[in-house]
């Protein structure tokens, strides 16, 4: 079975940076697609970016384009969610899961999730 643990969330201010990470763990992890999702107070689970095992290739909701990079180092089986200038919107529990990650419609088939961490963006 693969665990996956996130860490990385944290009190920031609008405008500023996070780095999330999701290591992975247990047979076969280093295989899997993973994906970043988050929840935010209220409202339902979006996947926010997922990335391949294979090829690298990768997916990103359209509202955060240009603010969030998702990367991956094998070697380590890990993933990294890189934020930049983080708004308000943007508080919620990131979780990382493995997936199924098509370039153009995103994660599906998800199966091993983390337990999440809280990204709270508040001045």
């Amino acid at each position: 079975q693969v665990q996956l643990v996130e860490s990385g969330g944290d009190l920031v201010q609008p405008g500023r940076s996070l780095r999330l990470s999701c290591a992975a763990s247990g047979p076969g992890s280093d295989y899997y697609a993973i994906g970043w999702f988050r929840q935010a107070p209220g409202k339902e689970r979006e996947g926010v970016s997922c990335i391949s095992s294979s090829d690298g290739s990768t997916w990103t909701l359209d509202s955060v384009k240009g603010r969030f990079t998702i990367s991956r180092d094998n070697a380590k089986k890990m993933v990294f969610l890189q934020m930049s200038s983080l708004e308000p919107e943007d508080t919620a529990v990131y979780y990382c899961a493995t997936v199924r990650c098509s370039r153009w419609y995103g994660p599906y088939g998800m199966d091993y999730w983390g337990n999440g961490t809280l990204v709270t963006v508040s001045s």
